[in-house]
């Protein structure tokens, strides 16, 4: 049985850990504010009250937390408890700079190091339909696979050195599309309403046609039903903007899409909508919400 100890148990590790529990795995569970955690004790998880004790058994560490800065506290926190050959499948969505420093801190403990941020929101990661984008080497894979499985439907293997962070670079591309969609839904209901018409009616000439999805379909279902049941909050979306142009403008390149999405969540934030779920960007097209 594979022994798993997952760091972080906010809106992605809480909908993760029960289909790690589900599958089998041996699971311990940390998060900075207990309480937070405490509830996947009905799905099988044990609840360490330290990140260190967490990982004192585990095979396989995991970190889904919020940056990068949070994953390297918590797993400088834990050196004394880390052993030699554990792999730590690092998940949560980091600067791409900051990957190389994760990296070696994880050789300087003898860990095996996998960058395998995931693509996928909190419904993907209920369903177990996460796809998981990963650099890391041959070794790690037989042991990570029913991880990797229990909680994603795909994994794209991209590198063999994590320290590369190609998985990072990949998520921060295929974020900056949901991030860049969601806006322009926003946007374009917003328009609608205030051009005196129902935002429904927007709806009605998407659905069906060449322009839908299903992505697009939750986020004017939210709309439409002033539901904003995070999924992943502006708060989030407007933290992954910023880590997108910041990798953009290192490699000398114009995201004018993102740059104005993380003007419209900044927005929001300000607005009051900031734990919100991202579709909450509708909201900053409005002078006051």
């Amino acid at each position: 049985m594979t022994t798993v100890a997952l760091l972080g148990t906010g809106i992605m590790g809480a909908a993760m850990a029960p289909n790690l529990a589900r599958a089998g795995i041996d699971l311990t569970v940390w998060n900075r504010t207990r309480s937070r955690a405490e509830p996947l004790a009905a799905h099988g998880a044990s609840i360490s009250d330290t990140p260190a004790e967490a990982v004192a058994d585990a095979d396989v560490i995991i970190t889904m937390l919020t940056e990068g800065e949070a994953v390297r506290a918590a797993m400088e926190a834990v050196g004394p408890a880390l052993r030699p050959g554990q792999v730590w499948a690092q998940m949560s969505t980091v600067a791409a700079e900051a990957v190389a420093p994760l990296a070696k801190l994880a050789d300087e403990h003898g860990l095996i190091f996998v960058d395998a941020p995931v693509q996928g929101t909190r419904q993907p990661a209920e369903q177990g339909a996460l796809v998981i984008l990963a650099a890391g080497p041959e070794a790690a894979r037989p042991q990570l696979a029913p991880v990797f499985d229990a909680v994603g439907k795909k994994t794209v293997w991209l590198d063999e050195d994590g320290a590369s962070g190609a998985g990072t670079r990949l998520k921060l591309a295929a974020v900056a599309y949901g991030i860049s969609l969601t806006s322009i839904l926003a946007e374009s209901l917003a328009l609608t309403k205030a051009l005196g018409l129902d935002p429904a009616l927007f709806g009605e000439v998407i659905t069906g046609g060449p322009l839908d999805s299903p992505y697009l379909q939750a986020k004017l279902g939210a709309v439409l039903a002033d539901d904003f049941t995070p999924s992943f909050t502006v708060r989030n979306a407007e933290k992954d903007t910023r880590l997108i142009t910041e990798a953009a403008a290192s490699a000398n390149v114009r995201l004018d899409m993102a740059e104005a999405a993380r003007d419209r969540f900044r927005r929001a934030i300000a607005q009051g909508h900031g734990d919100l779920d991202m579709a909450a960007t509708y909201y900053a097209s409005f002078a006051a919400s």
